[in-house]
């Protein structure tokens, strides 16, 4: 089976952990890579990151240019108008990497999933509807974006949830990931929710958030 390309990186030899993280439109899997360093996780741990290149196709509305994207976005309405089955397919995509990921001896509640903006919109539907227990996911300047869709797997009902969100957001307003908060509490989730004093970016406050969850959730 043919796998999207990723970069990896692992922060020890001989990795019983692993981390999927997906980049926003118009980025590729080398946009977070420096993040990982950052990250600071204990000495000794050994977490593989995988960084997936999402594929090149036309985006609506972006004049139809051809750019890295997990879906087609058809209107940047508050409520944002998305290719579903788009996003679906990326979703399909992530989870065979989940499972190359156990193939290679990684059990899944040692797996994490995290992802910025279209790629948290991905990792949302990735996560909440796989068939195994993860270890956690981070949703960051982000929508739910199939919440009218989404069909939770028990495996992953109680699985730990870390949203993270600028609250000067212009690209996806803070609104949106206070909205996926309330409709993950809906479903019975129990969400981290994080705001930061920033655009649509990342920040050294959210960099150490996401550390700590990480620890917590890999037990690192």
């Amino acid at each position: 089976m043919s796998h999207l390309p990723c970069v990896e990186r692992e922060s020890g030899p001989n990795p019983d952990a692993s981390v999927i993280w997906l980049h926003g439109l118009g980025a590729d899997g080398h946009d977070f890579v420096p993040i990982v360093p950052e990250l600071r996780l204990p000495e000794g741990s050994a977490v593989r990151f995988i960084f997936p290149h999402a594929p090149r196709i036309p985006v609506t509305v972006n004049g139809g240019h051809v750019m890295p994207a997990w879906y087609d976005i058809l209107a940047m309405s508050l409520e944002r108008e998305v290719d579903q089955v788009q996003l679906r397919a990326s979703a399909a995509a992530v989870r065979a990497l989940i499972e190359r990921e156990l193939a290679r001896g990684i059990d899944s509640r040692r797996i994490v999933l995290a992802g910025f903006s279209q790629g948290g919109a991905v990792a949302y539907e990735a996560a909440l509807g796989y068939d195994k227990p993860l270890a956690g996911l981070i949703a960051m300047s982000t929508y739910l974006a199939t919440a009218d869709s989404l069909v939770c797997d028990q495996a992953n009902k109680y699985l730990p949830i870390q949203i993270l969100h600028g609250v000067q957001d212009g690209v996806v307003p803070e609104i949106l990931g206070e909205q996926a908060c309330q409709q993950l509490q809906q479903l019975g989730f129990v969400p981290e929710y994080h705001t930061y004093p920033m655009e649509h970016s990342v920040c050294a406050d959210e960099i150490a958030d996401i550390s700590r969850f990480l620890g917590h959730c890999l037990r690192l």
